[in-house]
This record gives C-alpha cells, sequence and structure tokens, in this order.
C-alpha cells in the first residue's frame, strides 16, 4: 500500500485547480437567465401534462 503524504496532495489539489478554467461574469450571467427560462418552460409544459392527464383520468373514473 502506498504512503499517503498530505503535503504532496495539497500541491496536487493546487495545481490541477490552477487548470481550471472560470467563466468570466458575462457566461455566468448567461447561463443563469437561460436555465431561469428553460426552469419556466419546463415548468409549464409539465403543468399542461398534468392537467391533461388529470382531465383523462377523471373522465375515465367518471365512467365507471
Amino acid at each position: 500500500m502506498a504512503k499517503f503524504n498530505p503535503g504532496e496532495f495539497v500541491r496536487q489539489v493546487q495545481a490541477e485547480g490552477k487548470k481550471v478554467v472560470w467563466p468570466s461574469r458575462q457566461e455566468t450571467t448567461t447561463t443563469a437567465i437561460f436555465v431561469g427560462i428553460m426552469m419556466a418552460v419546463l415548468a409549464l409544459f409539465f403543468l399542461g401534462i398534468d392537467t391533461i392527464f388529470g382531465k383523462i383520468v377523471q373522465f375515465l373514473l367518471s365512467l365507471a
């Protein structure tokens, strides 16, 4: 089993952290707005689907 060296681990973490390409403020804002819009669109879509299936089930249960 290999020895664990905390100092080497910290150096490796720092080296990997320097390789990360962080998004700019503009990219982060644009992405956040896009995610918000997509959440709203999908929420409305699933609300519509749920309403339609609810009406279908209500209709089918009224037949019994």
